[in-house]
């Protein structure tokens, strides 16, 4: 990062550099839980939720690009190995065990409102001390409250189809 760039961040660096290095372990977790949730899915609404389930990985990748951007512009370095991405993640991982689409959907949607929650809490903490930060946050933020509504259209959606199916 550039002197002056580093020097209008009216924050501690080091502080928000464990933020961030939090968020992007999270989201490689993210993307790895929907890709591989993609892959082993079953049940009602199956290609619905692959199609989901891609598309979420998709943009949780892009995430952790655009987070490992700032790190790196911030004189910070991102996780560089999966030991270094487990202990740093906030939001942790969910293991698709039982791949029952309403688990896989349960799993993620859980996974979403805690993404929502850290870039809250980044936002909050950059607000008018960090704008580049601030505005990755919220796009960010943005993406993953559409991802948890997705998640839950589906999941009521096979609600729905039971009722109708007991009815």
């Amino acid at each position: 990062m550039g002197t002056r760039g580093r020097e209008i961040v009216d924050l501690d660096v080091n502080e928000l550099l464990k933020l961030l290095n939090s968020a992007y372990a999270d989201e490689w977790l993210a993307y790895y839980q929907y890709w591989i949730g993609a892959q082993v899915v079953k049940g009602p609404m199956r290609e619905a939720t692959v199609a989901e389930l891609l598309q979420h990985a998709t943009e949780e990748f892009t995430h952790a690009q655009w987070v490992s951007d700032r790190i790196i512009q911030l004189g910070g370095t991102p996780p560089i190995s999966f030991e270094e991405i487990l202990e740093k993640t906030h939001c942790g991982y969910d293991a698709p065990a039982d791949p029952y689409v309403e688990e896989i959907l349960k799993q993620n949607i859980k996974g979403e409102q805690c993404a929502i929650s850290v870039y809250k809490n980044i936002m909050d903490i950059t607000k008018d001390k960090d704008m580049v930060t601030y505005n990755m946050a919220l796009k960010i933020l943005e993406q993953e409250e559409e991802h948890e509504e997705d998640l839950q259209a589906i999941f009521e959606d096979i609600e729905i189809m039971r009722e109708r199916f007991r009815g």
